[in-house]
């Protein structure tokens, strides 16, 4: 018997994925801890209606990885034998390998499978992904609940980045600290960066959600939590305070799991909920827990890691080929997949650096894995997708529909996220010091129509050029920024372009075009703020005083909203023509309206001023029943929702009505 209970407590030993030089003590809490974030994060993914806060248990994986790695360190600097590089290899070890089978089984895969536009992708995704900054790119993308996250196969590995970017940074922090205070001092200031780090989070998470939520310096804290679990652990406690702390932990990441969705802000305030309750159960330290230490739960969890890098490309697997009921069978394939990938993969025990010098590190095996893989992904950048491994009618329809995703090269430099010096253009060409004949006062969807509108005008006799005043996500209302705190920017923008247009540009007709729903109700599909509708009043209050003042001596020429998709289209379009499928993009009349119904009765107040003229952009995507992405199997979007070049030109009969 004693013989049998020494060999199991080694294998449990020996399993452990977390590895520092020496072996440390297994602990079955943190093993079904484990489990816990993974099975939330892969049902969330293959169905937010079963998990909506799913999500968290990436959270969840964050104070974890804060708990092991501060442990190692602070062991290291207790005994003053700790070694940045050989923690860093440890590191490179354990997430290295397995992430590269991953990747380099997507780049076989899509060689076969994927259009150039969408192996081109995958192959920047791949390159960041292995340098880990894919958080950084998916960040400068969209947003991690986007429509588009489920055509980017390695969208999870942003977690992984922002891991690899805190183990990077924080033994440095803490080495660099131990040179000019106590361990006891050090302790302290973590409490105290916990502390900061949470309110950052916070206040970040308002004010740029997106970025908050893919970036390092609003998820540290997170770490750092599960680093002041190790510094400050709860002494003798008896066993029923054990179980009553990890079973209030279970409970708050549970609730987390049920009562968050994707539309909380994220991380914030809420994320202290999982956070905490990943605190308490690791603080808790229970042994023998039927919840966390059952044969399911640590097996889930010692398989974890690999699970989580397969489950996201057998999610976007299923949304690629548009498989019917697919969790049923994705998450019984994640799981094999990620149990393979634990026994044939992550069981392999790399060396650690006998020493830093020229042998030991060129035959570092994680590293050329990096290398070699990182390679051939910038290759398939590089090359647009590597068309030449498509036969050539293949080659010719897939450019033809790929060519509509390219904004016209005359645009940059006169339109950017902030404001920037108009431009002018004449038939698509840019000029200098044309006084223009016509303004156009517009955000990136007035930015996607530049090239249309200003073909159309060209042919007028007076014509003698299209000012654009622009920035993404502005429409032109004197006080915008009263009414939504994001708009400081376009505010500004409104009077500093209102003022130069009276004093320089009396008389001319201006061009109204603006994504006028995304600013009602917010992004496309997601669920309307709840002041939304306050907000609207206030607006329309604003915009027809803005409009009023302009159209005294001129004309205003204000477009309706054009239709927005769920898809991005040249992609949908040419991965079905790809895998030999005739399907077109559409979506109902009825949610075109139903989208624009506050947008449209606004605009109808606007029109009620006899200078004002609405342009209805919608017959010309739309039939009675259905508006439609794609006309004869060319995209007229360069995405979901900004018309294409070739968009542009079925407006032009619209454009013509500008006088």
């Amino acid at each position: 018997m004693f013989y049998f209970i020494v060999q199991r407590v080694w294998f449990h030993i020996k399993s452990l994925p977390i590895i520092y030089g020496v072996y440390m003590k297994f602990r079955t809490d943190i093993n079904g801890l484990r489990a816990i974030a993974v099975m939330a994060v892969v049902l969330f993914h293959f169905n937010p209606s079963w998990v909506p806060g799913g999500f968290a248990g990436v959270d969840v994986f964050f104070v974890i990885s804060g708990f092991l790695m501060t442990g190692l360190i602070f062991r290291g600097l207790e005994n003053n034998n700790f070694s940045i590089i050989n923690f860093y290899v440890a590191r490179a070890n354990r997430i290295i390998p397995a992430l590269s089978v991953v990747c380099l089984a997507l780049l076989v895969f899509g060689w076969f499978y994927l259009t150039p536009l969408d192996y081109r992708t995958l192959g920047k995704h791949v390159a960041s992904s292995m340098g880990f900054v894919s958080n950084i790119i998916y960040w400068r993308e969209s947003g991690y609940f986007d429509a588009a996250s489920h055509s980017k196969w390695l969208l999870h590995t942003w977690s992984l980045s922002v891991e690899w970017q805190f183990y990077m940074i924080y033994p440095v922090v803490l080495v660099l600290l131990k040179k000019c205070m106590s361990l006891t001092n050090i302790k302290r200031l973590l409490v105290v960066g916990t502390v900061v780090g949470f309110i950052f989070s916070v206040y970040a998470t308002y004010k740029m959600p997106n970025a908050s939520y893919f970036l390092f310096p609003t998820r540290a804290w997170e770490m750092m939590m599960g680093g002041l679990a190790f510094l400050y652990p709860l002494q003798n406690l008896k066993e029923t305070s054990k179980k009553y702390l990890e079973w209030v932990g279970i409970a708050l990441i549970l609730a987390s799991y049920a009562l968050i969705s994707k539309d909380n802000l994220w991380p914030g305030y809420l994320a202290l909920i999982p956070v905490l309750g990943a605190y308490l159960v690791i603080i808790a330290n229970r042994s023998g827990s039927v919840i966390t230490d059952n044969i399911v739960m640590q097996k889930v969890g010692l398989w974890s890691y690999s699970i989580y890098l397969w489950h996201w490309p057998v999610v976007v697997f299923g949304y690629y080929f548009e498989m019917q009921h697919w969790e049923w069978i994705g998450i019984p394939i994640s799981v094999v997949l990620g149990f393979c990938s634990y026994k044939f993969v992550e069981s392999i025990k790399f060396p650690a650096l006998s020493s830093i010098s020229f042998k030991p590190i060129v035959t570092f095996k994680p590293l050329w894995m990096v290398i070699l893989i990182s390679v051939f992904s910038v290759i398939v950048q590089i090359d647009n997708g590597i068309y030449q491994r498509l036969n050539p009618n293949m080659q010719v329809k897939l450019k033809l529909i790929e060519d509509q995703t390219q904004r016209p090269a005359y645009d940059r430099g006169c339109f950017d996220y902030h404001p920037v010096p108009a431009c002018t253009y004449y038939d698509g060409t840019k000029l200098t010091n044309n006084k223009p004949s016509h303004i156009l006062l517009g955000d990136s969807h007035g930015q996607a129509l530049v090239n249309g509108i200003a073909q159309s005008l060209s042919a007028l006799p007076d014509y003698t050029g299209l000012k654009f005043y622009g920035i993404a996500g502005c429409l032109f209302s004197e006080n915008i920024g009263g009414i939504y705190g994001w708009a400081k920017e376009c505010e500004q923008l409104t009077k500093r372009t209102i003022k130069e247009i009276n004093e320089k540009y009396p008389n001319i007709p201006i061009i109204f075009v603006s994504r006028l729903s995304n600013v009602i109700l917010g992004d496309n599909k997601q669920s309307a703020p709840i002041d939304s509708f306050n907000n609207y009043i206030k607006l329309k209050v604003d915009l027809i005083s803005t409009i009023n003042k302009l159209s005294k001596d001129r004309n205003i020429y204000f477009l309706t909203p054009t239709p927005e998709f769920e898809t991005f289209i040249p992609e949908y379009m040419a991965r079905n023509y790809f895998l030999g499928k005739n399907k077109r993009v559409f979506e109902s009349v009825h949610e075109y309206e139903k989208r624009n119904k506050l947008a449209l009765e606004l605009l109808n107040e606007v029109s009620k001023n006899k200078k004002v003229k609405i342009l209805d952009v919608k017959p010309y995507f739309c039939d009675k029943n259905y508006c439609y992405g794609d006309d004869n199997g060319i995209p007229l979007y360069r995405d979901d929702d900004h018309v294409s070049e070739y968009g542009n030109k079925i407006l032009i009969p619209l454009f013509n009505k500008i006088s």
